[in-house]
């Protein structure tokens, strides 16, 4: 991999520097392979442990082997579920990443949070599972697969079939699938890899069956004819988190998949309704002017005393000469525009509700692929923004047209296709939420489910208290297809057998119907529903469909293991995950899936901007872990779909906060910075650099350990001492009072407490004083007995502060830590834990301290220690509590 060295000088680099760099690379690599496959061979730490310390820190060489070591120990699974741990269970499921996903830095985010929470959890003995899986990600795969299909064979999924189509997805899946798992590995997850599991699993699969016909038996899911978000390329309805909201501020022109030019936006065209019967006209303005179309009726406020006198007339539709009522209704703006709304029930949210309320026609203008239909030539089978500008001109044709201004607004867009979101009136499988919602409030208002940060609640109670019923079907092939049938009865008796049954196989739908209609099976004709289920109902059962639900009686795990202890992730998905998972655990197990939530938050970059692709700030951790050039950032971007001008833009973009690339950081020093930024907020800028100066705490970690192995010599035996001079009892005092308040900022997750209690614990306090205090004892340690006797509590004391502060650090940073554990010498070699991985953490140890703050900076004063507190003033992150990375750089 490239070193920070080799980064620096930002000059392009030739043909052989680059030849170069590719053979070391390869090198590595291979080195990197080796340590594995001995780790996976050994029952014992890998083989290095057994030579001296390297002179300085890397990343690479500590990182090699010992997550392969980890797993085949075992030590990230469970022991004993058979019998009860007196120190308690915990229990937390990943939440799935799509099987298409790559890791960005909001993984990285939370995988840092979850397996410090994990590892944390292990050392404290209780009985520990992080379950791993996958989701299918439903559009998203199929997006993919029909893209490689087009792009190596020329073939659509319609050219295939369904069934063939499906085989090519499993086929994709089991070839790339597995891909972001490896990721995950890098990270140094500590999930138990035996119990990994994908959605579209046997198990899985039939949890997802068994909850539709469970809830549709209920009445609980049912099927209705509304609005939902369409996406005219993908011919599928989409949920609203995967809806951008692309903001406008005037006149845009965007593309628009299946379109040579681009679109026009944010202008608000008016034009006029003459009203029948008279000479007057009624003003109406719109940003879809083709949805005119649709229009069934006019409204105005009931109290605007400019159309009182309108109560009870009609406006002529200038296209199709129908007469349309001007209703009266309260959601009218009377300060927006000319208090006139022109309304199209069928494509438009606000719409709708107004023609339900009144009681109007419902006329779709559009067919699943954009192309206009129920419309008057000439407009009958247009493109729908084709006709946007036919309309315009035709209006203009007949005088009524009135003008055309900017209107900043917001155009909703599908994250998968990029093509602009349509309301369509469409008959889908719904969820009633109403009963659910209350009841997964009341489990917060109650304090059975608690939310942390407590910013959130409102969040919460705002859509529990206002919930919509969820639109649960895809109009995709790849997903949980709806095992729900459409029955047709074939009886003399012209019995009405348009009726919907679901049934776990065909023959148990057909005995079902038949049932219903009183008639033999013979009579019944079944055809199974095309559609999928929504991605998120089987996301909303994953923390108990995995532990094996509805079989209670078969599965141990579920006993053991549901309810679920924490539910850690972002909170964007509060609603679309944490909320479905509430609700559906609370439905059909009665039991709630965890007892805590805790939402961290959004990654942004250093400026602050949402990461985004054609922005170029998207940052993929393996880069910030193994170091990147500029060239490959570069690289990266010419591999992806964006278009010419949009890829330039993003170069410019890493040009400009990456001149250097990125340099080497490692694995531990990026889930310690994650860690240290995650204050109880929203958003994080994370700045690289900032990263690069924990590479270097790492790096003061490795001096400070070598230095001690130097000092406490081949023949040291740890032992417990009751003579320590002032600066012991100091140094032993300020490591009981950095366990406390990592106990206690565990329990609150409270990270950023965590990592400045450790981070000054180790370089200000331990490397900064205390070795510096202690090194005069050691340099006249055998010049008489009393001497000899203090240097050899020193050693003692010097030994206890490595061996906890490593294992306090431990959860933040594994591989550094478990590299320099092993080298220490234990305090009872025959039974204490091979890992520190699975040794105990560190509980607070009173620590008596006799003398005063008086002696601690007379101390200080003796040796020279008050220029790092001085100079930890000048960094550039005044906001943080401890003197921040950027200034490690002065301490090498």
């Amino acid at each position: 991999m490239l070193s920070f060295q080799n980064l620096v000088s930002g000059a392009p680099k030739t043909e052989a520097q680059l030849k170069k760099e590719a053979k070391k690379r390869e090198k590595l690599e291979k080195f990197q392979q080796k340590k594995e496959m001995e780790a996976k061979k050994s029952s014992q730490p890998p083989a290095e442990v057994q030579i001296s310390l390297p002179d300085s820190y890397s990343p690479q060489y500590v990182e090699a082997a010992w997550y392969s070591w980890w797993e085949k120990q075992g030590f990230f699974k469970p022991e004993n579920i058979s019998e009860e741990n007196p120190k308690g269970v915990f229990m937390m499921c990943i939440p799935p990443p799509n099987v298409t996903g790559s890791l960005h830095l909001g993984h990285a985010l939370t995988n840092a949070i979850q397996d410090t929470l994990t590892r944390w959890h292990r050392m404290r003995g209780e009985t520990t599972l992080w379950n791993p899986g996958c989701d299918h990600a439903g559009i998203a795969t199929q997006v993919v697969v029909e893209k490689k299909l087009m792009r190596e064979r020329g073939l659509s999924r319609h050219d295939l079939g369904r069934d063939s189509f499906i085989q090519e997805i499993w086929k994709w899946k089991n070839e790339k699938g597995d891909r972001i798992y490896h990721q995950l590995r890098k990270l140094g997850s500590s999930l138990d890899w035996d119990r990994a599991c994908f959605t579209m699993d046997d198990k899985l699969s039939y949890a997802v069956q068994e909850a539709f016909i469970r809830l549709h038996e209920e009445g609980v899911i049912y099927r209705s004819k509304r609005l939902v978000n369409w996406s005219c390329t993908l011919n599928s309805a989409i949920s609203d988190i995967e809806v951008d909201k692309k903001e406008l501020t005037g006149r845009t022109l965007l593309p628009v998949p299946g379109y040579k030019e681009k679109v026009e936006f944010g202008v608000l065209v008016s034009f006029a309704y003459k009203v029948v019967d008279s000479d007057e006209e009624v003003v109406v303005a719109t940003t879809r002017i083709e949805t005119m179309l649709g229009d069934t009726a006019v409204a105005v406020h009931p109290a605007d005393p400019r159309y009182q006198h309108l109560k009870g007339k009609m406006v002529l539709h200038p296209f199709s000469d129908s007469k349309m009522p001007i209703v009266f209704d309260d959601f009218v703006d009377m300060s927006f525009g000319t208090g006139a709304v022109k309304i199209t029930p069928a494509h438009d949210h606000n719409d709708y509700e107004v023609g339900v309320r009144h009681n109007l026609p419902f006329i779709n203008i559009l067919d699943e692929s954009g192309l206009l239909i129920n419309v008057p030539p000439p407009f009958l089978g247009m493109k729908r923004f084709e006709a946007r500008k036919a309309v315009l001109q035709a209006l203009k044709d007949r005088g009524q047209f009135k003008e055309t201004k900017d209107n900043p607004m917001v155009v909703p867009v599908c994250s998968r296709s990029k093509d602009i979101v349509e309301p369509l009136l469409k008959p889908q499988w719904y969820v009633s939420c109403t009963d659910m919602g209350k009841q997964a409030a009341d489990a917060v208002r109650e304090g059975r489910l608690k939310i942390i940060p407590d910013h959130h609640l409102k969040t919460w109670f705002n859509w529990m208290d206002n919930i919509r019923d969820w639109c649960i079907s895809r109009q995709l092939w790849w997903g949980h297809r709806i095992p729900a049938y459409f029955v047709t009865v074939d009886d003399p008796s012209d019995i009405d057998g348009h009726y919907w049954v679901s049934g776990r196989s065909e023959e148990e739908a057909r005995a079902k119907a038949a049932k219903r209609f009183n008639v033999s099976t013979d009579k019944i004709t079944l055809k199974q529903d095309e559609d999928v289920l929504d991605t998120w109902f089987s996301s909303g059962i994953f923390p108990f469909s995995i532990f094996g639900w509805p079989n209670e009686v078969r599965t141990k795990d579920l006993n053991v293991f549901y309810p679920g202890t924490l539910l850690e992730t972002g909170h964007d998905i509060l609603f679309f995950w944490v909320a479905r998972m509430v609700m559906m655990g609370l439905k059909l197990t009665g039991k709630l899936p965890f007892k805590e939530v805790y939402l961290h938050a959004v990654v942004r970059d250093a400026h602050g901007r949402k990461m985004s692709k054609s922005l170029g700030n998207v940052i993929d951790p393996l880069d910030v872990i193994s170091g990147i050039s500029l060239e490959g950032l570069h690289a990266q971007l010419m591999e992806s779909n964006l278009d010419p001008l949009e890829a330039e833009k993003a170069k410019q973009g890493q040009k400009s906060d990456y001149p250097s690339g990125i340099p080497e950081c490692g694995t531990d020093a990026l889930r310690f910075a994650l860690c240290a930024y995650t204050s109880q907020g929203r958003d994080i800028n994370l700045d690289v650099n900032r990263i690069l100066g924990y590479r270097f705490f790492c790096n003061k970690l490795w001096n400070a350990v070598k230095f001690t192995m130097k000092t406490l010599g081949d023949n040291f035996v740890p032992s417990l001492s009751g003579e320590e001079s002032v600066s012991d009892r100091w140094i032993l005092s300020r490591l009981s009072a950095a366990v406390s308040l990592c106990d206690a900022a565990f329990k609150a997750y409270d990270f950023p407490t965590i990592t400045t209690s450790i981070y000054n614990f180790w370089l200000y306090e331990l490397c900064d004083v205390y070795l510096e205090s202690v090194k005069p004892v050691f340099s006249k340690a055998e010049d008489d007995s009393v001497s000899q006797q203090q240097a050899g509590v020193c050693r003692q004391t010097l030994y206890t502060c490595l061996e906890v502060g490593l294992r306090l650090l431990s959860p933040l940073m594994p591989f550094v830590t478990e590299e320099l554990y092993q080298r220490l010498p234990r305090r009872q070699p025959e039974s204490d834990p091979p890992s520190i991985c699975i040794t105990s953490y560190p509980e607070r140890e009173e620590v008596s301290v006799e003398t005063g703050m008086t002696t601690i900076r007379s101390l200080r004063a003796d040796y020279n220690l008050v220029k790092a507190r001085a100079d930890c003033k000048t960094t550039r992150y005044p906001t943080t509590k401890h003197c921040t990375p950027s200034y490690a750089l002065l301490l090498f």
